[in-house]
């Protein structure tokens, strides 16, 4: 075999183990999806079956997660990737642990509707709604970006973050009326609140998702919605 075919051979090699780690990441961007999905519906109807499955499952998100550091660490201590190959790998290390961590949000959305009281369906305050659509849509949108390499995608992700914060806000205006018609449903309203907590650190870790796939494009690494505090205001 010559140089040039060994050469060929190593790119394919490469190029395949890639591809397995990208599709492991998008496997476990599906399942989180479907994760946050399931945990709202079970917060509505009050499934207590549906959320201990959710919970449950969460041990498959971290299944792929250890999965992906593995493969993204022989891939770099074998293959001695350069450039864009190693962004790739490093781009997947980053984000799977967001992933792995909205994981556990989202299983703790299904946690507390196991603490809520048996009372029937829940009508959640339409704040909490539009921010588990958004921060949905946000994922898929993320997800793709990763898919397509496409940073112009991943910049119009972050741009949404701004407007989960908005219905966050409202959220609390939202529980406070809710709150003040009684105990039972100040009980309720603080659950609910932890609930908005959860899925408004979801959408900043969909943000960090599309600060990686920037950084696999041009190698930049850039902080797309820093907290007041951290922004450079002079």
């Amino acid at each position: 075999m010559t140089d040039k075919e060994k050469g060929v051979a190593v790119r394919a090699i490469l190029d395949r183990d890639l591809a397995i780690l990208k599709e492991d990441t998008l496997r476990m961007g599906s399942l989180l999806e479907s994760a946050i999905v399931h945990s709202m519906q079970a917060l509505r109807n009050r499934d207590e079956i549906l959320a201990q499955e959710i919970v449950a499952n969460d041990a498959q998100v971290n299944a792929l997660r250890f999965k992906v550091e593995e493969a993204s660490l022989n891939l770099i201590a074998s293959q001695q990737p350069a450039a864009g190959d190693l962004r790739a790998i490093v781009a997947a290390l980053n984000m799977v642990t967001d992933l792995e961590r909205m994981g556990d949000h989202a299983a703790g959305i299904a946690k507390i509707v196991l603490r809520l009281p048996d009372d029937g369906a829940l009508e959640l305050p339409p704040s909490l709604n539009q921010m588990a659509d958004l921060a949905l849509r946000m994922l898929r949108k993320a997800l793709e970006a990763y898919t397509k390499v496409d940073e112009n995608i991943a910049y119009s992700v972050a741009t949404q973050d701004d407007v989960i914060d908005l219905h966050y806000k409202a959220l609390f205006r939202e529980l406070v009326e809710m709150m003040s018609e009684g105990k039972d449903m100040t009980n309720v309203g603080i659950y609910l609140m932890f609930v908005g907590h959860k899925l408004e650190r979801i959408a900043d870790r969909v943000t960090n998702l599309a600060e990686r796939v920037i950084f696999m494009t041009s190698g930049l690494m850039q902080e797309l919605n820093p907290e007041p505090d951290e922004a450079d205001i002079n």
